[in-house]
């Protein structure tokens, strides 16, 4: 939570009626997404937002719930889910084609004018793309649903500009001094913390005690990449490190690092995207060390998706997705400080004040 943000009770009819136009703007929005989908041939699907698994990113935290059968049997614990992801790849496996979704979705904890704890994820798959090909069509999405020339917080970008594409290499060459990111990764891929503590000292930042590689790695990237990016055009940053991959796939050409890309708008960090993992037992090894590395870090956590694996195992595509924050792409259509402008009883109960 930012330090200026403070729990208020939300809902008024004056607070209500001052965000109309907004709210009236975000309504449009969604009729013009499912248009431009549905002209590409996309089938807009929906999948459980109660689900016995919520997604399997380490530093994500879900709302428990308890499911108690009316007729008897055992209680069993579920999850507001914090992505459809492993849902819509269950059905591409089934032959589903093109699909999307807009998803509410829930992550505890997170809060601040671009955050809430439940807000909406447009997410699109398309089988037999790549990320070239995702990203061309990301950027036709956006010019049209957007104006031409969108801004926050100061902060303006052209889309009738080329987006940018550049690599996370390039990013820390181009912001941090210099800095090889990838040399500090070894042949497997696997960040070495003391090779990157030594490249930030040559670059000049100082590491802290106990700063392992992927803590340091997200303080240069908050701090010294992702503000100067999404700047006059949009940015897809791409090929991240292979501790990154998450659900993606390693690059044949250099396993160093994952086909994956941020996307950077107005300087808001707007969609995460994959050339998708479909090799199941090296997902399935992915998946058993972020459990484990969540019961590290949190003492908690919930099982691996067998489900997930059990379609794997079927057989995926191979399929290019993407995950868009959709009320983040709303604060864009309406020209909005915060995601409370566009949502339509705000956090409710709480909001940041």
């Amino acid at each position: 939570m930012p330090d200026d943000a403070t729990l208020t009770p939300e809902w008024s009819p004056e607070r209500l009626a001052a965000r109309l136009p907004a709210l009236r703007r975000r309504s449009q929005l969604l009729a013009d997404t499912r248009r431009f989908f549905g002209e590409r041939g996309y089938t807009e699907v929906e999948t459980p937002a109660l689900v016995p698994v919520p997604g399997m990113e380490v530093h994500l935290q879900g709302f428990r719930s308890l499911f108690r059968p009316m007729l008897g049997g055992e209680e069993q614990a579920l999850w507001l889910r914090t992505s459809p992801e492993l849902a819509i790849k269950r059905l591409l496996v089934a032959g589903a084609g093109p699909v999307f979704e807009i998803a509410r979705v829930w992550r505890n904890g997170e809060v601040s004018t671009r955050h809430g704890p439940e807000f909406t994820m447009l997410e699109w798959y398309r089988p037999g793309a790549g990320l070239d090909d995702l990203m061309a069509e990301t950027e036709a999405f956006l010019r049209s649903v957007l104006p031409p020339r969108v801004s926050h917080a100061g902060i303006a970008t052209d889309l009738t500009q080329p987006f940018e594409r550049l690599t996370l290499a390039e990013a820390f060459r181009r912001h941090c001094n210099g800095l090889d990111i990838l040399a500090t990764l070894d042949d497997e891929g696997e960040g070495d913390a003391a090779a990157l503590h030594q490249a930030a000292r040559v670059a000049g930042y100082a590491p802290r005690d106990g700063e392992g590689w992927e803590d340091l790695f997200f303080r240069l990237l908050l701090e010294h990449i992702e503000p100067a990016l999404g700047r006059e055009r949009a940015t897809f940053l791409t090929h991240w490190p292979a501790p990154q991959a998450a659900l993606a796939r390693r690059d044949p050409t250099d396993p160093r690092v994952a086909l994956r890309f941020e996307l950077f708008v107005a300087g808001i960090e707007l969609a995460n995207a994959f050339d998708e993992l479909t090799d199941a037992e090296e997902q399935a090894s992915r998946f058993a060390r972020d459990v484990a590395e969540r019961h590290r870090l949190y003492g908690e956590g919930w099982p691996v998706d067998e489900d997930f694996l059990a379609a794997l195992r079927h057989g995926m595509p191979a399929t290019a997705g993407i995950a868009l924050g959709f009320d983040r792409l709303a604060m864009l259509a309406a020209g909005a400080e915060s995601i409370e402008q566009v949502l339509w009883l705000g956090r409710w109960p709480y909001s940041v004040g």
